[in-house]
């Protein structure tokens, strides 16, 4: 992953309102939530979920999906997982010693 994507994603992520959105997508698992439900849970206006949805989008982290009259926002967890490994995979390398708990 390049560093200049990580910090994007990194980025969206550091605004409350949208890490609280990103959050409430991963607990919702692969069903998603509507917008209505967002909106509903986050108790903020449309135009302001509208607003930090399109942020996450750019990012990669959440994508939508029309299902009939509904968008249905889900957590792109490749993305997520990319992510969370481009800052794990490296723990360590340059210490000394290997970290506590690790079997050597």
């Amino acid at each position: 992953m390049k560093i200049e994507i990580a910090a994007q994603q990194l980025s969206s992520l550091g605004n409350p309102i949208r890490l609280e959105l990103y959050r409430a997508l991963v607990r919702a698992g692969a069903d998603g939530l509507s917008c209505g439900d967002l909106q509903e849970k986050l108790e903020i206006a449309a135009s302001t979920l509208s607003h930090h949805i399109r942020h996450l989008m750019s990012a990669g982290l959440i994508y939508q999906e029309r299902q009939g009259t509904t968008l249905v926002c889900h957590a792109h967890y490749p993305t997520m997982q990319n992510l969370v490994g481009y800052l794990v995979d490296e723990c360590c390398m340059d210490a000394k010693c290997k970290p506590k708990g690790k079997a050597a």
